[in-house]
């Protein structure tokens, strides 16, 4: 994941859509020439710099137009239109609102956190062996093999002995899900986990669900944090794990992520908020 965008939602917020909504241009016409240096233009007196067409311009480069006169010149017709609006909305006395001021100083607030998030990336980049190392990590965690299991959640154990002593008389366990477990996310299929590694489900979870043989439901309830559990084995596979090249950009991004995370904690130790 890359953070120039926070610097530059913003601004990209308050664009009118000039690009857009421009008349095609006529048979041999020319874009509007300007000096290569000083101003871009002048709106009634007003100057806007040149350092703010190349700004939006590199903004639309990044969005996959073409770097040429006309992408410039149409970049040239949006700042003029913007400052022909905005001078008017500060004589309609609308730059003197609470909630325009109150949107600008969030829109000031969003580019400087972002422009200092690209800053701190810079200084503490991801390096290849941060990737490496932590899809090492993911690989060992992820283990050899993988499973597909159902189960069905009750709130206490005697809810769960009840299911169990159903299930022994023949009950489906699709049934019994769909009519008693209490997880809502896997209820309405009948309990279907689909496929996971161990490391994604509770230990005490996993711990029982990695002895069972395919087809075979635990004996007992398992007790995790989030309750009782019945469990099914349905299948069992080697884990198929992709190889770096394939997930580089999400391990970049997770790990950029973290560090983001890891900054915004440490401001906030040492800060005093009440």
């Amino acid at each position: 994941m890359t953070f120039r965008h926070l610097a530059l939602a913003a601004v990209a917020a308050l664009s009118l859509p000039a690009l857009a909504q421009q008349a095609p241009d006529k048979p041999g016409a020319k874009p509007a020439a300007t000096s290569a240096s000083g101003p871009v233009a002048t709106v009634n007196g007003k100057a806007i710099p040149r350092s703010r067409l190349e700004f939006m311009l590199r903004q639309q480069v990044a969005r996959g137009a073409p770097n040429n006169d006309q992408t410039r010149n149409g970049v040239r017709e949006d700042l003029i239109n913007r400052e022909l609006v905005a001078q008017e909305a500060a004589r309609d006395g609308i730059a003197k609102r609470q909630d325009v001021l109150q949107q600008l100083e969030m829109a000031r607030q969003e580019v400087l956190v972002g422009a200092y998030i690209n800053e701190y990336l810079k200084r503490h980049a991801v390096t290849d062996a941060d990737v490496q190392q932590e899809y090492d990590r993911a690989r060992a965690q992820a283990g050899t093999t993988e499973y597909h299991a159902r189960h069905i959640l009750l709130k206490s154990e005697e809810e769960a002995n009840r299911v169990l002593a159903e299930l022994k008389k023949g009950g489906s366990f699709d049934e019994l899900a769909r009519k008693s477990s209490t997880d809502e996310g896997t209820r309405e299929r009948g309990g279907d986990l689909d496929w996971n590694v161990p490391a994604a489900f509770d230990k005490a979870f996993s711990d029982a669900m990695v002895k069972l043989e395919k087809g075979q439901i635990t004996t007992a309830p398992v007790q995790s944090r989030f309750g009782f559990h019945v469990i099914q084995l349905e299948d069992q596979r080697a884990v198929n794990f992709p190889p770096l090249a394939q997930v580089r950009p999400q391990v970049q991004q997770r790990l950029t992520r973290q560090k983001v995370d890891t900054l915004v904690r440490d401001l906030r130790a040492k800060a005093k908020v009440e």
